[in-house]
């Protein structure tokens, strides 16, 4: 009988001692954590919507933007986008078309009606004001788990619910940021904070997101998307409405000639 407690004492230790072994590191779970938030938005196909950009710079002057946007999911890869700019008459008629890659450059084309041609945006802009918004063109494709190292760092409570915080290292070299703090929550794995650092590991702008609404029975998108710009005082908030998913997009409607078709 001695023996057999003896035996049941070494398993029971085992496994205490498996368990310390398989323990995950901060790095490991920050990782589990993002590709989590990733598999539920994944399977979503394709959507549009329409967006108002309000600007605002450090005196507080405001000016609106209308824009409307298609994207399109691309299995394996990053995502498709189109941005089309209506208002004001200024913008009206410039097109943004983004192919967001999980490994090496995104691909990113600008339309400018005015001068009839299409300027590619290199990959060392990447840190570049979107149209003169508070968010940088890296900001406007979509963020693949691949383009990041990652960080768990701690559990808190942020706009009253239970979330996760994780840093984010980006992986490109020209990337305008050293790291990423950001606040998703438990529940269902939403990004509620972004904190971002400059190349100084100062901070440089803080991202939060509002009025989260739910598609398809699984897709949770926000509402309202707020940029500021901790630096200079400007920010730019985004206000999205009339979202539509599985509409039928294809990828012909992705391509550098749709850019000049886009009305």
């Amino acid at each position: 009988m001695r023996c057999i407690a003896f035996f049941v004492l070494f398993i029971f230790a085992s496994s205490i001692n498996l368990t310390v072994l398989h323990a995950e590191t901060p790095e490991e779970k920050g990782l589990s954590i993002a590709m989590e938030a990733e598999r539920r938005n994944d399977g979503f196909g394709d959507f549009t919507a329409e967006m108002v950009m309000v600007l605002k710079n450090r005196h507080g002057l405001e000016s609106t933007r209308e824009i409307r946007i298609k994207t399109l999911e691309v299995p394996g890869d990053g995502d498709k986008s189109i941005s089309v700019f209506d208002n004001p008459r200024d913008v009206k008629g410039t097109a943004f078309l983004t192919f967001s890659h999980k490994v090496g450059d995104d691909d990113q084309w600008l339309y400018l009606p005015a001068l009839k041609r299409v300027k590619r945006i290199s990959s060392s802009n990447k840190s570049g004001s979107f149209m003169g918004s508070e968010f940088a063109y890296e900001d406007i494709a979509s963020q693949e788990v691949e383009k990041y190292t990652y960080k768990y760092i701690r559990d808190e409570v942020c706009d009253g619910r239970d979330c996760f915080v994780i840093e984010q290292y980006p992986i490109h070299p020209k990337s305008g940021y050293t790291r990423q703090v950001v606040w998703l929550d438990k529940a269902e794995y939403r990004p509620f904070r972004i904190d971002y650092y400059d190349r100084k590991d100062s901070l440089l702008k803080t991202l939060t997101f509002k009025g989260y609404k739910q598609y398809l029975g699984r897709y949770w998108r926000a509402s309202e998307m707020y940029m500021l710009n901790h630096q200079t005082g400007k920010s730019t908030r985004l206000l999205w409405k009339d979202y539509k998913f599985r509409t039928g997009l294809k990828e012909r409607d992705f391509n550098k000639n749709a850019l000049k078709r886009a009305r």
